[in-house]
Parts: structure tokens; C-alpha cells; sequence
């Protein structure tokens, strides 16, 4: 069964998601990204990291550079989930590796689409 890591400072989101996902894949929740980040560099290899931008200790842009810039974790696929609605800054990150970015509130079925379409 595939691995997804969820980094969302809210438990709730990690919540609704693990229990959409959870018949289908392994899913690891963090609230912290620095956590998270830490049971990466313990040998973890998600097939796939759905993550948060406005989060305390390290922002999800923060994130996303540094596993883009890292020899380990840049081929993993990241899909940012976040309430940021600018078009700028979804142009950005997709830009700088995310392969998908959905804006919250989202459909939960919707999500579960789009990573199929990213890690089968």
C-alpha cells in the first residue's frame, strides 16, 4: 500500500483526510513540519506529501524548497493543500515542484482524485 505524509497544523484536516484515504493508503499525519521533516531524514520515504503554506516553525513554501533541494526527497510528488486563494502564489510554488495545488475548503473526493492521478 502507497504512504502519503499530511503536514497540516490544523488535527482536523488531518482528520477528514486519514478518513477518506485511509482504506487506500498509508496515511502519517503531522502538525508540525519540522516533525515531519525528522521522520523523513529517519529513512521514511512517502510516496507522496500533501502539505499546509501557513504553518508555525516552517512555512510550506519553506518545505517545499527544501525537499525540492534535497538529493533524498526531491522526486517525492507534493500537492499543496492551503486557504491561500492567490493565483500568484499557486503559480509560484507550482512553479518551484508541487505537482498540484487545491485550496480549502475542499471536496475530500476531490482530493482523493487528484492524488490517483499523481501516485495511482
Amino acid at each position: 500500500m502507497k504512504s502519503i505524509i499530511l503536514i497540516d497544523d490544523k488535527s482536523t484536516i488531518g482528520k477528514v483526510v486519514e478518513a477518506y484515504l485511509k482504506n487506500d493508503y498509508n496515511i502519517h499525519t503531522f502538525t508540525n513540519p519540522l516533525t515531519a521533516l525528522s521522520w523523513l531524514q529517519d529513512g521514511n520515504l512517502p510516496d507522496l506529501i500533501i502539505s499546509d503554506i501557513r504553518m508555525s516553525d516552517m512555512t510550506g513554501v519553506e518545505l517545499l524548497h527544501y525537499l525540492k533541494n534535497n538529493l533524498m526527497f526531491k522526486d517525492i510528488p507534493v500537492i499543496i493543500l492551503s486557504s491561500e486563494d492567490s493565483t500568484s502564489e499557486r503559480i509560484r510554488l507550482l512553479d518551484d515542484g508541487a505537482v498540484d495545488y487545491i485550496v480549502k475548503p475542499f471536496n475530500p473526493l476531490e482530493l482523493k482524485v487528484r492524488i490517483k492521478k499523481v501516485i495511482g
